[in-house]
């Protein structure tokens, strides 16, 4: 099972989505996948700094989902984060583009993000 970490980070636009470079036209949480011995907090606050250069202000958790992973075809288990960052999100290293849910109507949503994340988060889907 592949196990990963993630942010739900509400703005004035909506939810904070992201692409990466290998798959450019889904749309997942901002996270990633902890490494050996990383506390879940630690690894959201590394992934959040290499992919898109902020820190965290605040984070809660808000949710643990098993969904089947957009792309690696596997089952996924995923905590979510509601997260407050520091700075202004800028998509690096593998992130291919950023955007905002609904604000950006039309993008294709990764699955644990359209089935399990939006609707507990009551955004239209």
């Amino acid at each position: 099972m592949l196990r990963v970490i993630a942010a739900a980070v509400l703005g004035s636009r909506g939810l904070l989505l992201v692409s990466k470079r290998a798959a450019p036209d889904v749309f997942y949480l901002p996270g990633g996948k902890p490494e050996p011995g990383e506390a879940p907090l630690e690894c959201l606050e590394r992934e959040l700094a290499e992919e898109l250069g902020v820190g965290i202000e605040g984070a809660e958790p808000f949710a643990e989902v098993h969904a089947p992973a957009a792309l690696e075809g596997v089952e996924m288990w995923m905590t979510v984060f509601r997260t407050r960052l520091a700075g202004e999100p800028v998509p690096a290293a593998e992130i291919a583009a950023m955007r905002w849910w609904p604000e950006d109507r039309g993008l294709r949503l990764a699955p644990a993000v359209r089935d399990c994340v939006i609707p507990r988060l009551d955004l239209p889907a």
